[in-house]
């Protein structure tokens, strides 16, 4: 792969002086109610709960602490939570999040490579352009990251559904990067990809607007209430920690009820979403397939059979090894953030989901949902509302090569210009990746044939690293393509 495609032609960007200060870290949060029976797939969240909610109460004095400290003592189910407390005494959430993600590096690298966030080359080398371009360079880049929405955990919002839960900390994170990879979405669709926030007010109100989309309330289109309840049967729950692919499904579900709800014209989700698996369950090995025929039919059906085409939201659960990336996907991941039509990655480590939104070299960039914040709730008539707990300043890195093999990728495609120009970039990128794609592109099902996962593990005559999702090759590329990386069942 020859510079992620040599995509980066002359972007130049402007400095810009306005950078947004990171969100007060908050903490404190309300532990959700316990239960003896816990399901497997709750098991991550019950555990981070336990050990999270020993920081709920940093902030209270040391008086209460100790009070706090010697009622937990005499009993039996808060005794382990005052032993872990008066271990990390003085910790953070953030410090059990970084303990799970592994060391994270905060602000830039000395690194003078170009820097791609979400299809944009910032250049900073000095080499060729001098040192008042790298200097404006990195300026533009880090305006661009923090005017990226960013959602935390809040705490003191409704209690969702039927339980008591009036938190999301511990247990939200990757519904918090989900949103944020979709409120990227609609500033693209409704603002523009060189958008960036204001550093006077008042503010654009389909900005606030967006922000008011996210609220933590089912009077909020794409709350965490809603996102849960839409998710019930891919089980999302209240407390639980949930996966990429059944995340991506979950806002599908969600986007189809939000979408009977309303007017065409009136769609808080103006966008077909389009989950591209392998199979419609995504438990069949393979690299995934995006088809024109399906993204063509979602539009068609999202228009209500009025057009033939409408804008897109792809997202693209993967599944990339068993402990760890495969390092033959790495390239690929990296060139997938050149993509103009990029909205970034859901991913982290397990129990701990980011949104990626940038790469330099073998580092990706980050916004972190781990930070308990107070629920805010914005007017729509208040144009200069106080909207720097949705922006963040603080730039952090980790290497690509460490995040979880189990993750999402979305894109957008305003028109089918668009779309058809992400199809040629995709089909080029799984032509350069050796045998080993994320995805790839086809017209229609009918011109597919399937290669089941044994079958292909049988012609490459060894045992894989990796699995997925339902493949499907070219028929006449069978032979070629039997000794393609397997994928891990979502």
């Amino acid at each position: 792969m020859k510079g992620f495609h040599e995509r980066n032609d002359s972007l130049k960007f402007s400095s810009k002086t306005s950078i947004h200060s990171s969100p007060t870290s908050g903490t404190e949060s309300e532990s959700g109610p316990s239960d003896s029976k816990l399901s497997k797939t709750s098991l991550w969240s019950s555990f981070f709960a336990s050990a999270f909610s020993v920081f709920d109460t940093i902030s209270e004095s040391s008086s209460s602490i100790a009070a706090c400290e010697k009622k937990a003592s005499s009993s039996k189910t808060n005794g382990w939570t005052a032993a872990v407390k008066r271990v990390v005494s003085g910790g953070s959430m953030r410090r059990i999040q970084e303990r799970v993600m592994g060391p994270s590096k905060i602000g830039m690298s000395s690194s003078t490579s170009d820097i791609w966030l979400l299809g944009l080359c910032y250049r900073i080398s000095q080499e060729s352009s001098g040192d008042v371009d790298a200097t404006n360079g990195l300026a533009a880049f880090k305006y661009d990251f923090s005017s990226r929405i960013l959602m935390t955990y809040r705490k003191g919002f409704d209690a969702i559904g039927d339980t008591k839960i009036t938190t999301d900390a511990s247990w939200g994170c990757m519904l918090r990067s989900s949103q944020m990879l979709v409120a990227q979405a609609l500033l693209f669709h409704r603002l523009g990809r060189s958008w960036r926030k204001p550093s006077q007010k008042p503010f654009d109100q389909a900005y606030i607007e967006i922000l008011r989309q996210f609220g933590d309330s089912e009077a909020s289109a794409f709350s965490i209430h809603n996102l849960v309840e839409a998710g019930k049967t891919y089980g999302l729950a209240a407390g639980s920690w949930v996966g990429p692919y059944a995340m991506c499904r979950s806002w599908e579900s969600l986007a189809r009820n939000k979408r009977e709800e309303n007017d065409l014209e009136r769609q808080v989700l103006p966008m077909a979403v389009y989950v591209v698996s392998g199979d419609e369950d995504g438990e069949r090995g393979g690299a995934p397939v995006v088809y024109i025929e399906d993204a063509s039919r979602h539009c068609f059906e999202f228009s209500r059979r009025q057009a033939d085409w409408t804008p897109i939201l792809l997202l693209v659960p993967l599944v990339l090894g068993l402990d760890k990336v495969n390092p033959r996907y790495i390239p690929s991941l990296q060139a997938t953030l050149t993509f103009p039509q990029c909205l970034g990655i859901l991913g982290g480590k397990p129990g701990a989901s980011t949104y990626i939104v940038g790469v330099q070299e073998g580092n990706v960039f980050y916004l972190d949902p781990h930070d308990v914040q107070p629920v805010v709730n914005l007017s729509p008539d208040n144009l200069e509302a106080d909207t720097s707990s949705y922006h963040c300043d603080t730039i952090r890195h980790i290497p690509l090569d460490s995040i979880d093999p189990s993750l999402a990728i979305g894109f957008f495609c305003r028109d089918k210009d668009d779309f058809d120009d992400f199809c040629s970039l995709a089909s080029k990128l799984a032509e350069e990746s050796n045998g080993a794609p994320l995805f790839t592109v086809g017209q229609a099902h009918s011109a597919f044939k399937r290669i089941h996962h044994g079958d292909t593990m049988a012609d490459a005559g060894e045992v894989r690293a990796d699995d997925s999702m339902g493949g499907v090759v070219g028929t006449g590329e069978m032979d070629e393509n039997s000794n393609e990386d397997d994928w891990q069942i979502l």
